[in-house]
């Protein structure tokens, strides 16, 4: 009776482990070859270049010798972000867009540093490349919090500032001078990445969930998918340690427009009049029925008063 009861139990735990190894089978998420999502989303091969002893996927559009605008986008997304607006702007700007050190087609950073300090040598090197003394920086999110750093440190290389929906204030899992601690479902992306877990998970930025087509949510599950891109997005997040913006804000000597979508998820809009009261020099615009990504959502209404603020 017990041989047999231990036999149950046996066939018992090897069914489960079958299971488990077929559901983690199921779901496992390889990455997806370089060249195959080059030739998806890579417009031009001069697009990819070398700055600062790494690789960056780099748009330079519009005229040279206009005035210069730089678009940096936020966590986990890519210069695609920015396509409506650049398109847009690059008829009388020279507009430049570059994805992240191991966002998009930017391979992992050569350095493995992928802290704000990192990226701003890497912005002063893009601005060298093209003969860029000084240009307007448009952030969203982690890319509004690097912008502002980069012009709090760099003053003399920043004209204008715009900052969408940025990131820099304390937020769950995130406290002032430590490194968070990374939930367990970020380290399983390495191995796992569900479609529908992304699609949910990318819908906390739009206010309108129809705008977030089949075609964007393919973008962002291909790209996040490219050689070493989910480990990089993991050290990234190891490596964020925020501090208190207010410091930083208050060295900001260029004029600046907050850009918020009211409807924000992702960073609340309450966090605008904190930006405001720290910033010597701000103009705040709020986007009634967008949400964090309004470059995306309603790329005519909320460029308009982008436009209207770096011509002013």
């Amino acid at each position: 009776m017990r041989r047999v009861r231990l036999v149950r139990l046996l066939f018992v735990f090897n069914l489960m482990i079958a299971v488990m190894m077929g559901a983690g089978i199921a779901l496992w998420t390889p990455d997806l070859p370089r060249a195959e999502l080059e030739g998806r989303y890579l417009a031009r091969p001069g697009d990819l270049v070398s700055v600062a002893g790494t690789t960056i996927h780099m748009r330079d559009r519009g005229p040279k010798g206009a005035p210069a605008v730089i678009l940096i986008h936020g966590f986990g997304s890519s210069l695609h972000t920015w396509s409506a607006w650049q398109d847009r702007m690059a008829a009388t700007r020279h507009v430049i867009s570059f994805d992240l050190p191991g966002l998009g087609l930017s391979p992992p950073d050569a350095t493995g540093d992928y802290s704000d300090r990192r990226v701003a040598e890497i912005l002063i090197a893009i601005m060298d490349r093209a003969g860029l003394h000084q240009a307007d920086l448009i952030g969203n999110s982690i890319g509004g919090r690097i912008a502002f750093t980069f012009a709090a440190a760099h003053p003399e290389r920043v004209r204008k500032l715009v900052l969408v929906s940025p990131d820099g204030y304390e937020s769950p899992g995130f406290t002032y001078g430590e490194a968070p601690e990374v939930p367990l479902l970020a380290e399983a992306l390495r191995y796992w990445l569900p479609r529908p877990l992304l699609r949910l998970s990318l819908g906390m930025a739009y206010a309108d969930p129809n705008v977030m087509s089949d075609q964007i949510v393919s973008r962002y599950y291909d790209l996040i998918r490219a050689p070493g891109v989910r480990e990089a997005l993991i050290d990234r997040m190891r490596q964020t340690v925020l501090v208190p913006p207010e410091t930083l804000l208050a060295r900001v000597h260029a004029p600046t427009l907050l850009l918020w979508g009211e409807e924000d998820a992702v960073i609340p809009v309450s966090n605008a009049p904190s930006y405001a009261r720290a910033l010597p020099d701000v103009r705040t615009v709020l986007l009634p029925r967008m949400g964090h990504v309004p470059q995306e959502e309603g790329p005519d209404r909320s460029l308009a008063p982008v436009e209207a603020f770096l011509a002013g």
